[in-house]
């Protein structure tokens, strides 16, 4: 299976459909949103996915982000500051990442193939005692757009392929 993760799209329309087109081309039906989505309107652009999705530190409008999940798709959710996923037996943890410290203590307790973070804006692959930690950068305005990137994770070898959206 593949799982694309994204974070920290900050209402960025345009690189959401990159992000968008670069998924469906790579057969990912399940997305993990690792934060910082921050208006409802931005989520329908996700439509035909199922997306699990976590709160960032500049998240609002919660009400409207629950119901935006809720419309997208039976399995999508908007789960709170964190989540534990399982896809396929592959255990993924997901938040924004703030607190690397805590990012750090996730991927050292063994429960988890992969700990998914965003909030640094920085695509980083590290490996943490028996767990990968992946930030898969960011589409936020502020990042230069030649460094708009997501990550898609093949549950069934745990590889990780990093995909430039960049226009």
């Amino acid at each position: 299976m593949h799982v694309g993760v994204i974070s920290d799209t900050h209402d960025n329309v345009e690189a959401v459909e990159r992000a968008v087109a670069a998924f469906e081309s790579r057969d990912v039906e399940t997305v993990v949103h690792c934060g910082d989505v921050i208006a409802p309107p931005v989520v329908a652009y996700f439509d035909g996915l199922d997306v699990h999705a976590v709160l960032g530190n500049n998240d609002g409008e919660l009400d409207g982000l629950e119901s935006a999940f809720r419309n997208l798709s039976p399995d999508s959710a908007l789960h709170g500051r964190f989540a534990a996923l399982s896809f396929d037996g592959f255990e993924i943890a997901a938040l924004h990442g703030e607190d690397l410290e805590a990012v750090e203590e996730l991927a050292a307790s063994g429960e988890y193939d992969l700990v998914c973070h965003g909030h640094h804006h920085e695509a980083v692959e590290r490996t943490v005692g028996e767990a990968t930690v992946l930030n898969p950068g960011a589409l936020f305005q502020a990042v230069p757009d030649s460094e708009h990137s997501v990550a898609i994770v093949d549950t069934d070898d745990g590889s990780i392929e990093f995909v430039n959206v960049a226009e």
